[in-house]
């Protein structure tokens, strides 16, 4: 691999685990636009996706402190609560990749007709969400607080996404603002949600251990997508929560849309 590629791989990755438009698409269509896709390396696969995780830490080190604190000390506090809610959103991602992990990674061959009705799909969240948060202003409601059902929505919104083309920050943090939460509450635990699956995934991977006949990554590159991922993330992450404070998701809903329809014209014309 060559650098350049490296350094366009750690670009997309950071840039599309945080904002609202499908990393896992995105990288579908580069590897059929530009032939542009993530080697079969194990190595580069972990640092790129280690990138955007030290990026979420970064941007949220105190809140992740302070989970951490309270956890430690057994504290009954709303940091705590917090925790036992990050880990509940966590078992419908967990109930579907024990269950359905060879059909679902069936569905990484390129389909790029599917990619793109799954970002129609996203488009019509973030427009759903965002209008439901107008609704909410004019209405001058009150915004829900987390509880564990809403968290257990969020968490099934999360493992929907695995599917190529549906937004995983874009599922969440739609799903939490049509129920009613507060912007920078479901954003928040939209982000914090990340690292767990991430995190215990490539751990996986690791132990599984590298597959026969990879294709060699040389450490140079494997450092230039893992120092690439995590700048373009810290970046990314904090565009993103200062975008849903000024509500403009709908600017990623067009953009979307507009990717999903050439999409599925592309594969209809091909």
């Amino acid at each position: 691999m060559e650098i350049w590629q490296a350094v366009a791989l750690g670009i997309l990755q950071g840039l599309t685990e945080f904002l609202p438009v499908s990393s896992s698409g995105h990288l579908e269509l580069a590897s059929r636009l530009f032939g542009i896709e993530e080697p079969d390396n194990l190595s580069f696969t972990i640092a790129v996706h280690l990138g955007t995780v030290m990026s979420t830490i970064v941007v949220f080190r105190s809140e992740i402190g302070r989970l951490l604190g309270s956890v430690l000390r057994f504290k009954n506090n709303s940091n705590a609560r917090l925790a036992m809610f990050l880990l509940l959103s966590m078992l419908p991602i967990l109930v579907v990749g024990l269950a359905l992990r060879g059909p679902i990674e069936s569905l990484f061959t390129g389909n790029i007709a599917l990619v793109g009705t799954m970002l129609l799909v996203t488009a019509a969240l973030l427009l759903f969400a965002g209008r439901a948060t107008k609704r909410a202003a004019r209405r001058q409601a009150t915004p829900k607080p987390l509880t564990a059902g809403r968290a257990l929505l969020v968490g099934t919104a999360q493992a929907a996404a695995v599917v190529p083309g549906l937004s995983r920050s874009g599922a969440t943090i739609s799903t939490g603002l049509m129920l009613g939460m507060k912007r920078d509450e479901v954003t928040r635990f939209s982000f914090l949600m990340l690292l767990i699956p991430v995190i215990g995934m490539n751990f996986l991977e690791a132990l599984r251990g590298a597959p026969a006949g990879e294709a060699s990554v040389g450490s140079a590159a494997i450092a230039a997508g893992f120092v690439t991922s995590f700048a373009i993330g810290v970046v990314a992450c904090r565009w993103m929560i200062a975008l849903v404070r000024k509500d403009r998701l709908a600017w990623f809903a067009l953009y979307c849309a507009a990717v999903g329809v050439f999409s599925i014209v592309w594969s209809l014309a091909g």
